[in-house]
């Protein structure tokens, strides 16, 4: 039997609030038009490399990321990828390179997105997810999956062609859910994967399977690492996750049975939480909540009610 689904977006949560930036598709295959865009002097240019790229402080006291005039840009042969445009018509193209150039100043440093994501202004953080989701594609489909030619890059970053039978290969996206589930008494049960430092908890959650449902991947995954059967299932919003290339899927679930008994294998714990033991167990350090860059952390506070609190500083 599978679970009724119902929608809920009041409340968005994603990792790139949208940041006013036009992605263009209709542009990537226009050669004169991305030639023009390339030589115009307002276009903005950052390199993207093994997930990084270079953030800097703002005059407005914000972080950006460091950008520069298409003629100031490091030389490429292949791999300057379209980002979009923006409300003023500003193009942004990322380059891919092995490294990233040296610093601009004292103050520029390299990040990756679980770093700058929580710094960046919606525009920037957009463009770094963008950028790194391509990149991460790029580096591991360089072979055609039929004919094991190498392909090359087109479409300005988005497509790759294989000259030897005519193939096109487009970036991967691995759909994968992650649920708050929660019980009669409204109880939180948030688990630890086996690899995660003591005491860091957070949502379940599982990759699609072919010919599966995302309804029904919900409610396999929680009965797999957790042992409880779900009923209702209700999606609430979903987060590009370039980790390297899955697109998160948020829901709450609701439990229709209690009794935890997790795999072993990818779930090491779990338990369920009310909201005052979450306040304590985090309050007193027993507890590491989700990353505030992911969408877990959303969810949880989406059941809390609030903002999760912070451990309390302790005397020595």
């Amino acid at each position: 039997m599978e679970a009724p689904v119902s929608t809920h977006t009041e409340h968005p949560i994603t990792l790139a609030e949208p940041g006013g930036i036009d992605r263009a598709a209709h542009h990537r295959l226009d050669e004169a038009w991305l030639a023009a865009a390339w030589s115009h002097p307002t276009t903005r240019v950052f390199v993207v490399s093994g997930g990084q790229v270079l953030i800097d402080d703002t005059p407005d006291g914000g972080t950006g990321i460091v950008m520069t005039p298409a003629f100031e840009a490091p030389l490429t042969e292949t791999h300057r990828y379209f980002l979009g445009t923006d409300d003023d018509g500003v193009r942004y193209f990322a380059l891919q390179k092995d490294s990233l150039p040296g610093r601009m100043d004292q103050s520029a440093r390299p990040a990756g997105l679980r770093e700058a994501g929580m710094l960046l202004s919606p525009r920037d953080a957009s463009l770094m997810v963008h950028a790194v989701a391509l990149e991460n594609w790029q580096r591991m489909h360089r072979f055609c999956s039929r004919c094991g030619e190498r392909t090359v890059v087109a479409a300005a970053g988005h497509i790759r062609r294989c000259p030897g039978c005519g193939a096109e290969h487009y970036p991967r996206t691995d759909p994968a859910v992650i649920m708050l589930v929660t019980d009669e008494q409204d109880r939180a049960l948030l688990g630890r994967q086996v690899h995660w430092p003591e005491g860091r908890f957070s949502t379940l959650a599982g990759f699609v399977e072919p010919g599966e449902s995302i309804e029904q991947s919900v409610v396999r995954e929680v009965w797999e690492e957790a042992g409880i059967r779900v009923g209702e299932v209700e999606y609430v919003a979903s987060q590009p996750w370039p980790f390297p290339y899955s697109l998160m899927l948020g829901f709450t679930a609701r439990a229709v049975s209690s009794e935890i008994a997790v795999d072993g294998e990818e779930i090491e714990e779990a338990r369920w939480f009310s909201r005052e033991d979450l306040r304590q167990a985090i309050e007193s350090g027993e507890v590491l909540p989700p990353s505030g860059i992911s969408i877990a952390a959303r969810l949880v506070e989406r059941w809390y009610g609030k903002p999760l609190p912070r451990p309390l500083a302790h005397s020595a």
